[in-house]
Formats: C-alpha cells, structure tokens, sequence
C-alpha cells in the first residue's frame, strides 16, 4: 500500500473554518456533515473543537474513531477494505473516512440521485470501473468498495492532490479540469473535501503516528 503523505509530499493543514459535525442515532449509525443541520448534530472536529467525540452516546468518552473501531457494521466490511486497499494501492485510511462520510457504513444506502451502496457509486462509475457482472451486484459490499478503490486509484494517478482527487470524486473529472485542475468553487464540494480529510487525518494520527506528523492543505 502506498503512503500518499510520503510518495506525493501531501503535508496539509486543514483550513481553520472546516468542521466535522456528528451525532450517532438511537440504532448505532453515526451521521456527519459538514454543518449543523439540525439540533442533535454537535461539533465533532475542527473550529475550536478541541477533542473527537460524537455525541448521542452513553458514554461521554466515545468518538467517531471509536465508533469506527467498533461498530458492528463498520467491523464487518473492513476485510474487504483492507482488500481493496491492497490491491488497488490506496490508503486504508483514506476508504475507510470516504465511507464514512458516503454512507455512514450503510450498506445498503441508496442517493436520491441513485448512487448506490458504502461509497456511493452510481451506475456511470460502475460502468467505467466494474465489469458488467459486478455492475449488475453493485449494491454487495465488497464490489462496491473493490469499484469505489479502482476509481480512488484513477483519480490518484490523474490529479495527484488527495484535496484534488476528492472534489473529482464529488464533482467529477470535468468540473475540476474546468477549475484549473483545483477545487471548485462548489459549496458542496469543498464542504466534502473538508469533511474527508478532517477524517482521514484523524485516522491516520490514530493508525500511522510515526508516520503522518502533520497536514498540509496545498491551494
């Protein structure tokens, strides 16, 4: 698996303004966005947040990583995560925070738009990155995240900016090569951007210490 702090010099500080908002319902499943949009949501990272927590739980010291460490639904599919990772020289890191914030583990998460499953595939990726076979079962775990890796994988190699690469994932190839090969100025887009990445950094401090000292966001 390759470390894309090291092979790509990504050194990012998250701008001061991103924030991680959360709560886990009454079922277990932990909901984020990017703002408060309503009364349970509580600041979770970033801003003047000073520690991961997620409310909604009995016990005060949980967190969003410990949720991920030990929610049943999170647990099941991490072979699969571990898997692709591999095979498609990504971060494990890095799928497990774009899960997150897809579909919050779901499996069986369904967009409006008609994405489909743990990352939110829709049937235009599926049809670039599966074979017909696996399109057809889009919506079982471990081809969603092997489809989801391949494209994680492509984008890398296009654009090379993990900052980049994610708004690509959101808003497609066109809309970044329109912006100059940049984030575009798209609410949503930034708004997920930044909510990935706090994620991703925080996994990457919990898992690789040694390894990841410090963020570096690049205009």
């Amino acid at each position: 698996m390759r470390h894309w702090f090291a092979s790509l010099l990504l050194v990012c500080a998250i701008p001061a303004h991103a924030e991680l908002w959360g709560y886990v319902d009454s079922a277990g499943v932990a909901h984020f966005a990017a703002r408060k949009l309503d009364a349970r949501f509580k600041p979770v990272l970033g801003g003047d947040v000073g520690a991961l927590r997620v409310p909604g739980k009995a016990d005060a010291g949980a967190t969003i990583l410990t949720w991920l460490d030990i929610a049943p639904e999170v647990k099941a599919v991490q072979p699969w995560v571990r898997e692709a990772a591999r095979e498609h020289g990504v971060d494990v890191e890095l799928l497990k925070a774009i899960i997150a914030v897809e579909s919050s583990y779901q499996k069986d998460a369904v967009s409006p738009r008609g994405a489909l499953g743990l990352m939110q595939i829709t049937p235009e990726t599926a049809s670039r990155y599966a074979t017909p076979a696996e399109a057809a079962r889009l919506i079982e775990p471990r081809i969603n995240i092997h489809t989801g890796a391949r494209m994680l994988a492509d984008l890398i190699r296009r654009f090379g900016s993990i900052d980049v690469v994610l708004a690509a994932w959101n808003a497609g190839e066109g809309s970044v090569r329109r912006a100059g090969n940049r984030i575009p100025d798209i609410e949503e887009t930034q708004a997920h951007v930044h909510l990935v990445l706090e994620l991703y950094w925080a996994l990457l401090q919990q898992r690789q210490p040694a390894r990841a000292q410090r963020l570096t966001l690049h205009p």
